[in-house]
């Protein structure tokens, strides 16, 4: 594509040479503040020094890798350290919420115990409490306030 007697290059040749896709072409014109032309056909071009200029940005673009990564190192490090922070203040809170639970545990049981025996003493009462009735019922009131004891016949 010659416009002029200056070289120029199609948008094909410069994704090429720059190996980017239009977005990242773009975004560079953008940074360089280079504006692509057009020919009389609506084409658009670039010319071989516009091209040279946006290869220099996209070199010192890739040139300071390790900012980047130092910076998502120190991230990574602050998010770890406030993980760890956040771990140990609800291992603290929680510590401290169950600590009276095993006295609290410990009562519970003693309770169902007690509640236990005190089941049994009430079945072991009306045990009582029935052989007692059987035992009144077994006199018969004679008058002048005397009983006298039936015979009780046990068929066994």
């Amino acid at each position: 594509m010659v416009e002029t007697g200056e070289k120029t290059l199609s948008p094909k040749e410069v994704r090429n040479i720059l190996n980017a896709d239009n977005k990242e072409i773009v975004e560079l014109c953008k940074q360089a503040s280079i504006l692509p032309k057009k020919n009389t056909k609506g084409q658009t071009y670039f010319s071989y020094d516009e091209v040279k200029h946006l290869r220099q940005i996209q070199s010192q673009k890739f040139l300071p890798a390790e900012r980047p990564n130092s910076a998502i190192t120190n991230i990574l490090n602050s998010i770890r350290s406030m993980e760890e922070t956040l771990s140990d203040k609800i291992a603290k809170v929680i510590d401290e919420k169950l600590e009276g639970m095993d006295e609290v545990v410990v009562e519970l049981i003693r309770c169902k115990t007690d509640n236990e025996t005190l089941k049994q003493k009430i079945i072991d009462l009306n045990k009582e409490m029935y052989q007692l009735k059987n035992d009144l019922n077994s006199y018969k009131h004679v008058g002048l306030g005397l009983y006298k004891k039936k015979e009780r016949h046990v068929w066994e």
